[in-house]
């Protein structure tokens, strides 16, 4: 076949295609399992940032494994159901009613007591943004919080990432002095709430704060009964 022929040329990169394709097919494969362990380390790492214990990629699989003793999923009722609680994607449950979601649970010792972490799901101004949130024993008050993002844009809705946004949540109060949920106000400069249950927004970030803060409102709302319960169940110790 003449080399100079329009016939050879489409076969010539008709083969090259498909061989890139399946080269870059093969690693991909290869590199799953690479992935996914990156995947779970990173979260790890969230779940206990979330209690303020930081980690590297290095040691957060051995620092998991000793600080956080158990982990468990309830429903909206505040019952335990079968379910593997660092598996579950709440992109998925989002989707499912209310009623039927996986609410996931993670309690981790620390020298100063028990926490609790929960995890949520919302959306930002350019894409989905997520964290964990994490509650002394009195399922009230907040220990700690570590947020993260898909897309938001750097020094504006970015800033739900960095410490000196997460630091705001220590402290707070997601239950009025009357036991009513009313979760945390992610707050404008001229928007008022009460300062326990109150953070600042971000300075240009006005769409990803109040995206957070309906993330809190929302799923945190979902676990007000296992948080009376367990509250109960402290109480009657």
């Amino acid at each position: 076949m003449d080399k100079n022929s329009n016939v050879y040329t489409f076969i010539y990169a008709s083969v090259m295609v498909i061989l890139v394709a399946a080269i870059l097919s093969l690693a991909a494969l290869n590199l799953k399992p690479f992935q996914n362990r990156n995947i779970e380390i990173e979260k790890k790492q969230n779940i206990l940032a979330s209690v303020n214990v930081q980690t590297t990629a290095l040691n957060a699989e051995k620092v998991y494994a000793e600080k956080v003793i158990k982990s468990f999923v309830v429903n909206t009722k505040g019952e335990t159901v079968d379910g593997d609680a660092f598996t579950v994607d709440l992109k998925e449950e989002h989707e499912q009613p209310a009623d039927k979601q996986l609410l996931p649970v993670f309690e981790c010792k620390l020298d100063n007591g028990i926490k609790f972490i929960v995890p949520m799901r919302g959306t930002g101004l350019w894409g989905p943004i997520w964290g964990y949130v994490s509650f002394d024993s009195d399922m009230n008050t907040i220990y700690g919080a570590s947020f993260d993002h898909q897309g938001e844009t750097p020094g504006l809705g970015a800033e739900i990432a960095t410490k000196a946004f997460q630091a705001q949540f220590k402290g707070k109060q997601i239950y009025d002095a009357q036991g009513k949920f009313v979760s945390i106000t992610v707050a404008k400069s001229n928007e008022t709430a009460p300062e326990n249950h109150k953070v600042d927004a971000i300075s240009g970030g006005t769409i990803t704060s109040k995206g957070l803060q309906k993330m809190l409102k929302v799923d945190l709302g979902k676990y007000n009964a296992f948080f009376k319960k367990q509250k109960n169940l402290e109480g009657n110790e």
